[in-house]
């Protein structure tokens, strides 16, 4: 089916990346440690987010809810938004319209 979404999508992807970003663990999602996060340098980092934040976008077409490190993702398509949770806190909410 697919998130449906009216602004740009370039827009949406840096926001739902600030709001991954705060998510303890986010790295595993990507089958890293801490370690091996920081042992990219700046420009890589930011380039796995985009990919994480991409792949997590589209996948929540399919499943509303994507465990993210202790975190996870929801997407409320009534509200037009994404949620970003770090356990049971609301880090970030990510407007799709």
């Amino acid at each position: 089916m697919g998130v449906k979404f009216g602004r740009e999508y370039k827009d949406i992807v840096t926001d739902f990346v600030r709001g991954i970003e705060m998510v303890n663990g986010f790295y595993e999602f990507l089958e890293m440690d801490a370690d091996d996060w920081q042992a990219l340098d700046k420009d890589e980092q930011e380039e796995c987010l985009r990919t994480l934040a991409d792949d997590i976008f589209y996948a929540l077409g399919s499943t509303p809810v994507i465990q993210v490190g202790a975190g996870s993702v929801r997407h409320d398509a009534s509200n037009h938004v994404l949620k970003v949770h770090d356990g049971e806190k609301l880090v970030s909410v990510i407007y799709l319209v």
